[in-house]
């Protein structure tokens, strides 16, 4: 069971009659304030991410290597697509868990991620044989 979705509204419900108790309907409206302050803060974010991943194609990062380098356990989807600057080509079915979504480079290294109740719990590198092999080349010129 999540959680975040019972503490959440529970700590907003505590946090109002906390300012009722001490100051009356001034607290109330107070900490109304601030949690709508907090909404449209949020919202902004989501509003500026998802603009910036619209003008990208869907499923495409710049580097899938920086990309794989930059992921962390935990992270919501919100965070990743931050980092792509695009969605990600949907790979699992629709209300499906895991939610895998894939990002691929101009190389056609990919990433692909699987989002359990929208954090990222694993996710894997995938580079194409020709990348691995001229990687390796100049190593194995190398005194």
């Amino acid at each position: 069971m999540d959680f975040r979705k019972l503490l959440i509204p529970l700590g907003i419900v505590l946090l109002v009659g906390v300012a009722w108790r001490s100051m009356g309907w001034q607290g109330v409206l107070a900490v109304s304030g601030g949690l709508l302050m907090w909404a449209l803060l949020h919202y902004t974010r989501v509003v500026k991410v998802m603009g910036r991943a619209a003008d990208r194609p869907v499923g495409y990062v710049d580097s899938a290597v920086m990309l794989n380098a930059r992921l962390k356990p935990g992270v919501n989807l919100l965070h990743v697509i931050t980092l792509t600057k695009a969605l990600g080509l949907r790979r699992s079915a629709e209300g499906e868990e895991p939610e895998v979504y894939r990002w691929t480079d101009g190389s056609d290294s990919h990433v692909t991620a699987e989002f359990i109740h929208g954090r990222l719990q694993r996710w894997k590198l995938e580079r194409p044989a020709q990348v691995e092999e001229a990687a390796a080349a100049p190593a194995a010129d190398a005194p």
